[in-house]
């Protein structure tokens, strides 16, 4: 029996997952503070013998120091990482692993299509992952509480709202217009992007995934899979090969 330890660290939380002979079976989400403890617990109940680390923040290194004392095979991902693909992308120093292990996850999923990633979090990333198994990169724009913070920042008399609000189409007042401008408009951006795509890769497929993609249930025009545990599946996939060519 294979169990691996999963964890995404982003900007707002953390998520870790176990897999059990590559089947995600436990996932759990806790902040920075609670990390250490989390991850202690987590090990002692599954007792992993693999665990990978993707973070796209800086923190201290105690979640490191911690997963490399317990467990036998940790990959802390960074650009240096094997990777069951091929890496286009230039400026690699600056390239999120997070982009990396969806592009991963997507190509497990879907080997035999053109896949657009849409990581829809603090940024939303669109992250082409040709079948030829390369990935090409995309680009990144605002995610939405970016989006009504810096209509907040950026002016004098914009509220700072947040995403528990009422959402509609035709906003009635400051916030519920704020809200439809940054829901709405990300979603026609979506589909816009998705429609630019389509027409220049054949064999199209495009994944919406990361902790806002909810927001766009039932808005998107595109054709579109949802997979929320799409960049676990990706760690879990690099994790795997890590492990059978070790350095």
């Amino acid at each position: 029996m294979s169990i691996n330890l999963c964890i995404d660290w982003g900007n707002t939380n953390i998520k870790a997952a176990i897999f059990d002979n590559d089947v995600l079976t436990k996932q759990y989400i806790f902040s920075e503070e609670a990390a250490l403890e989390e991850v202690s617990t987590i090990m002692n109940t599954y007792k992993p013998v693999k665990a990978i680390l993707c973070s796209v923040v800086h923190h201290t290194d105690e979640l490191c120091h911690l997963l490399k004392s317990k467990i036998p095979s940790f990959i802390n991902l960074n650009g240096f990482t094997r990777l069951p693909i091929n890496n286009a992308y230039l400026s690699q120093d600056t390239l999120g692993a997070d982009r990396v292990a969806l592009v991963c996850g997507a190509h497990l999923a879907f080997p035999d299509k053109n896949n657009l990633v849409i990581g829809a979090g603090s940024c939303i990333t669109y992250n082409l992952m040709q079948k030829n198994k390369t990935f090409r990169g995309g680009a990144i724009s605002p995610g939405l509480r970016m989006r009504l913070k810096a209509m907040h920042t950026f002016t004098d008399r914009l509220p700072e709202i947040g995403l528990d609000g009422e959402l509609l189409l035709l906003g009635y007042d400051t916030p519920t217009c704020m809200l439809s401008g940054a829901v709405f408009g990300m979603a026609c951006e979506i589909d816009g992007m998705i429609a630019e795509y389509g027409k220049q890769y054949p064999d199209f497929n495009a994944i919406l995934t990361g902790g806002d993609a909810s927001f766009f249930a039932g808005k998107l025009k595109s054709k579109i899979f949802a997979d929320p545990d799409l960049l676990l599946k990706g760690l879990n996939l690099i994790l795997n090969y890590n492990v059978s060519f070790p350095r």
